[in-house]
């Protein structure tokens, strides 16, 4: 399998001149100074719609012949490469037929219908992404129509390499060469055409690919060796959440990312919630990765210069309480508890004042079943401003209640309970 060229990156950045924007590299004051580096946002969540997926979209849909266009394009999408399609199919007045997973936030499906138009048929279709893209190929085979692959095409490649490409130009101009480009992986198509730049125009450049821990589709296929279908994602991070990558993808990071790392979801939330509050950017979590990863690394990156691709801004505003909470729960600020209160007046009160201590405050308290023994069972949400007063509160907890359960270190109770 062949290697996608830095000629052919730099042939896609000349084709889409004009429909695609060159979106700004910032140097970013608030990460520099936490991490004590020079931090740069490559703002891809300014881009025409608000992802990178435009630029391979578009080069793509380029790259078929006009006798296949006239058929229409089908794709599969969780939200943002669909908005490319529908985008370039507007522009180019070309019919799209765009299947999305049944769980695509609402703000995506939203979007792709206002950037495709009247050009665009959406079919929600599968509870994740495979399950989509699988009855999406299937339909453009019966159909005859040509399918736009999300990631796994070397025409994809070359238009999401145009993200690195004006990183390095832009960089250039101030005379900076970065130690690291930072880069979120999902099925593989960006960190595929990045690395594959990066390194051609800078080999001592160090790549990395950010994977959210529950979605690590490319370390399993470096661990196997190929591409390999995960059993199971988590998919929170749904821009990232692919079972499995590409074999094309697969092929270019082994060969060009130098280092993969998994960060948590709750650690994505944190760094959504920073994002908007320091910087006033709205990430969504797939956007957020590469930024998040800069906790893990921060040790070793003192001093260097960094690139993260900020590769997405579609974040549905409803998902925010989720974020928040699920924030709090990473950072051990917020815990839930099953927890038995005696069955007598007063015992809440005696809770109150003997238990919880001066920072900290009942977010949720739900009897689960009320029956005629001595105690019975509550569902109790505890928000702490600080994590040092924890392990007081803990003790004070098992005093109330030998036989309380935290449910924050029970995923099927949480799930079940909360």
């Amino acid at each position: 399998m062949e290697y996608v060229t830095k000629e052919q990156i730099e042939a896609a950045y000349e084709s889409f001149k004009g429909a695609v924007t060159h979106t700004p590299l910032q140097y970013d004051a608030y990460l520099s100074q936490k991490y004590q580096a020079n931090v740069y946002l490559k703002r891809e969540d300014l881009q025409k719609v608000r992802s990178f997926k435009l630029r391979g979209a578009y080069h793509a849909i380029q790259q078929r012949t006009t006798l296949e266009l006239s058929r229409g394009v089908v794709c599969a999408s969780a939200g943002n490469h669909a908005q490319g399609v529908a985008y370039t199919c507007r522009e180019k007045q070309i019919q799209a037929t765009i299947f999305m997973p049944t769980t695509t936030p609402q703000q995506k499906v939203s979007q792709v219908a206002f950037f495709g138009g009247d050009w665009v048929d959406i079919r929600l279709v599968g509870d994740n992404f495979d399950l989509s893209a699988q009855a999406a190929k299937e339909y453009a085979t019966i159909q005859g129509m040509p399918f736009i692959d999300p990631f796994n095409d070397p025409a994809i490649i070359a238009g999401q390499g145009t993200v690195a490409l004006e990183i390095m130009e832009d960089l250039q101009k101030l005379q900076v060469t970065p130690d690291l480009v930072v880069s979120a992986i999902g099925g593989g198509g960006l960190i595929s055409g990045v690395s594959r730049y990066v390194k051609a125009v800078s080999p001592q450049t160090k790549v990395v690919g950010v994977e959210p821990k529950g979605a690590t589709s490319m370390q399993a296929a470096f661990e196997a060796g190929h591409p390999v279908a995960l059993d199971q994602i988590d998919k929170f991070v749904d821009g990232a959440a692919v079972k499995e990558v590409g074999n094309h993808n697969y092929v270019h990071a082994k060969a060009f990312v130098d280092q993969l790392i998994a960060i948590d979801e709750g650690q994505v939330c944190v760094t959504i919630l920073e994002l908007y509050s320091k910087q006033a950017i709205v990430a969504e979590p797939a956007g957020a990765l590469s930024v998040a990863a800069l906790e893990e690394m921060r040790e070793a990156i003192k001093g260097k210069t960094i690139v993260c691709i900020i590769s997405g801004g579609n974040n549905d505003s409803s998902r925010m309480a989720e974020i928040e909470e699920r924030a709090l729960i990473y950072q051990g600020l917020m815990n839930y508890f099953v927890i038995h209160f005696p069955q007598r007046p007063g015992a809440l009160k005696e809770f109150v004042n003997d238990v919880l201590g001066p920072n900290d405050d009942i977010t949720r308290f739900e009897y689960t079943k009320k029956i005629n023994r001595g105690t019975g069972p509550v569902i109790l949400g505890v928000l702490s401003k600080q994590t040092a007063d924890l392990p007081d509160l803990f003790a004070r907890m098992l005093a109330f209640d030998p036989n309380y359960i935290k449910l924050n270190e029970h995923p099927s109770l949480f799930t079940l309970l909360v």
